[in-house]
């Protein structure tokens, strides 16, 4: 089929990667160049460098809605088909309505379940044992579009937000395939959702990140994993910040306020949560480069009785 795609980030590249070599993609269309890292330079979305590659053409509307060119430009392209993955933004009904089979999209959960921008980190903070990739078809509502595939992905005990991100961005590739067959074939079966049984998963921010030691030490390992590598969990230890990459869960109360450092081993850092304690394996503390925590110790004196929380 003639395919317009639409992604931004790097989930994206593998759906783009196997309709370019499955079907004619006419043209790709992602989110703005932005400035990154400290000399501001202007940095390619990972999908227009995929694009790029293949010489294909790339369509950078700051925002679809109001971009009366970019749609005379979808006119003119006239796709039989828009596959969308993580674009980033909300498309009209103009859009919608424009290709002959209308717009699909990959979402990264088992719709209707995690409905939104961020379902890889909500599955893996909420303890799922399984996620997936839905193909639908996209309608005016938020990932409420009927469901034409899914695969289903388990998480592994110590799943992260980068290891499931990684494992789904490639989870869907045969089952879109497919889906665009069932469709160009005129056979695709269409699953109705139920409104009832969905759920939302928002988009992060940092601030999400903050450990809130009154918790349960189960909770915050899975906060600290889902927010791994952005935007990461972190707690505050006097004036400087220091994030947490990897923690582990003991089955241990004591009688200290949460938050209070327990105990302190050759490679951990014990501290007490809401209930049971939360071992501390990989930290950084603000201005100093990441470690393990057996590294850490090494140039900081970490005492029992100390307290993560931030001084005024």
């Amino acid at each position: 089929m003639r395919v317009v795609f639409m992604g931004t980030p790097d989930f994206a590249v593998p759906t783009l990667q196997t309709l370019l070599e499955h079907h004619e993609v006419l043209a790709v269309v992602t989110q703005p160049d932005k400035r990154k890292g400290r000399g501001k330079a202007m940095q390619f979305t990972p999908v227009k460098e995929k694009a790029l590659e293949y010489n294909i053409p790339v369509y950078q509307p700051v925002k679809v809605r109001n971009d009366e060119e970019f749609l005379a430009t979808m006119k003119e392209l006239n796709p039989d088909i828009i596959v969308v993955t993580a674009f980033g933004q909300i498309l009209p009904e103009s859009i919608l309505n424009l290709p002959k089979y209308g717009c699909i999209n990959v979402h990264a959960s088992l719709l209707p379940k995690y409905r939104g921008a961020g379902p890889i980190q909500w599955a893996v903070i909420n303890g799922e044992k399984e996620s997936g990739v839905t193909i639908m078809y996209m309608e005016k509502g938020l990932d409420t579009g009927d469901m034409l595939e899914k695969v289903v992905v388990p998480l592994d005990p110590k799943e992260t937000g980068e290891s499931l991100h990684d494992k789904l961005s490639v989870a869907g590739n045969d089952i879109l395939l497919k889906a665009m067959k069932a469709i160009e074939d005129g056979t695709a079966v269409r699953e109705k959702q139920d409104d009832s049984m969905s759920t939302y998963a928002p988009m992060f921010d940092k601030a999400m990140g903050e450990i809130d030691w009154t918790k349960d030490a189960k909770e915050l390992e899975r906060l600290i994993r889902g927010l791994y590598p952005w935007p990461s969990a972190y707690t505050h230890f006097g004036t400087k910040v220091m994030k947490v990459f990897s923690a582990d869960v003991v089955e241990r109360q004591t009688k200290e306020v949460a938050g209070t450092i327990v105990e302190v081993t050759k490679d951990s850092i014990v501290v007490q949560a809401g209930n049971n304690c939360l071992a501390l394996k990989e930290v950084q503390l603000e201005g100093k480069k990441r470690m393990e925590v057996k590294a850490f110790l090494l140039g900081y004196a970490i005492k029992v009785g100390e307290q993560f929380k931030k001084e005024k």
